[in-house]
């Protein structure tokens, strides 16, 4: 991945995450390749970072990384269901 591929924005809907990238290009998935954000309350899914200088979007409020290099690979979330089930059982029950 070159520096030029990094991220500039971050759209997310229902069924779709969508990432600009300063290249021009916009990379659009869907938002099941990512149970977290699937599954989070839309206002979480909006309280994002970039990090890694754009090379990667954080979402504090749902604990959920992602990199514009697995972006880029069509690369979806690859946690583990035992994993999966003790976040859902942290993001339920956080305050």
């Amino acid at each position: 991945m070159t520096s030029k591929s990094i991220a500039t924005d971050v759209k997310i809907t229902d069924d779709s995450l969508t990432v600009t990238l300063s290249d021009g290009r916009d990379l659009s998935v869907p938002i099941s390749w990512y149970p977290r954000l699937s599954r989070a309350k839309q206002e979480d899914r909006e309280i994002w970072e970039f990090n890694g200088g754009g090379h990667g979007i954080y979402w504090s409020e749902i604990d959920e990384d992602i990199s514009v290099e697995n972006l880029i690979f069509g690369q979806p979330s690859g946690e583990s269901a035992s994993s999966f089930s003790r976040w859902k059982e942290w993001y339920d029950n956080k305050a």
